[in-house]
């Protein structure tokens, strides 16, 4: 249960992220957002690394550093920018709701987690529902939006399962700030490329959700998130996220006024149902063996 309840910390701080990306997208372009705001969230973690003075990763830790980067920090961040740049951050909240099935999968075949049939059917009714509610209110349609956040689902289930494994390992916080200042240099050098004068004439709103993005949901999130993982399971925990995309909702009417309808209450309830479910059945553990 304390595993589930860190990870909904970190749940909670990334169920901004997409409304905040809305409103960054109002004046900044998608690749200055995506690497401009792992390469703030990379220089936070090199303040956090030097003022602790963690000692180096192990080589073969580097592997593992690898896969969260291209998971966490480039490609799910990446793809979904380039999406919100298309739709609004309600319909991207209601596809991203697929996350907690996928980082499931990856987690039970990367890691050996064994979830019971039980488990299974709560996480795919409760991601069924996510999908259906996609569905219904783009007509039966999907576009290219939705494929750019199904792919960004995927991305982002891998390096949350690497990052959770390796949290076993090493302090979690360590595990982001690592990914994030190996990657530094290359996130760094596309901000920079992408850096346009008009940028510095962006409104104070658009600023701040962008050092929102950068310190919370690149790098404090993490904290809690990978912890979790950690903690309760790769399986268990991630379905805690089922939930995001109805924080997501209420954020956005809060941050930038996108409305709630009937359909948003009664597609939320189930789903937070389908989550209480599925954290009640029994997941299966093997011991991990390193690569």
């Amino acid at each position: 249960m304390r595993g589930m309840l860190i990870g909904l910390v970190g749940v909670a701080m990334f169920s901004l992220t997409l409304p905040i990306t809305k409103i960054a997208l109002e004046a900044l372009n998608p690749y200055f957002i995506s690497f401009g705001r792992a390469t703030l969230a990379g220089l936070a973690a090199l303040i956090y690394v030097i003022s602790i003075k963690a000692p180096m990763p192990e080589p073969q830790i580097l592997k593992k550093l690898g896969i969260i980067v291209l998971g966490v920090i480039v490609g799910f961040p990446l793809l979904l920018t380039l999406a919100l740049d298309q739709g609004s951050s309600s319909h991207g909240a209601i596809v991203i709701g697929i996350l907690p099935l996928v980082t499931s999968i990856v987690g039970a075949i990367r890691f050996k987690e064994r979830p019971s049939i039980g488990f299974w059917m709560a996480a795919i009714v409760g991601a069924g529902l996510v999908l259906t509610y996609a569905l219904i209110t783009g007509s039966g349609q999907l576009s290219q939006m939705d494929f750019l956040l199904a792919l960004a689902c995927i991305f982002s289930a891998i390096g949350y399962a690497e990052g959770a494994e390796l949290s076993r390992r090493i302090n979690p916080k360590l595990v982001i700030s690592w990914a994030l200042i190996v990657s530094l240099p290359l996130n760094g050098l596309i901000t920079v490329l992408n850096f346009e004068e008009s940028f510095l004439r962006a409104g104070a709103q658009v600023w701040i959700a962008f050092v929102y993005l950068g310190l919370f949901s690149m790098y404090i999130g993490f904290f809690f998130w990978y912890a979790g993982l950690a903690k309760g399971g790769i399986a268990r925990v991630s379905q805690v996220q089922l939930v995001q995309p109805f924080l997501t909702l209420v954020a956005g009417s809060l941050l930038i006024g996108e409305a709630i309808t009937w359909i948003n209450i009664v597609f939320a309830t189930l789903v937070v149902i389908s989550v209480m479910v599925g954290k009640s059945m029994l997941i299966e553990r093997q011991s991990i063996t390193s690569d």
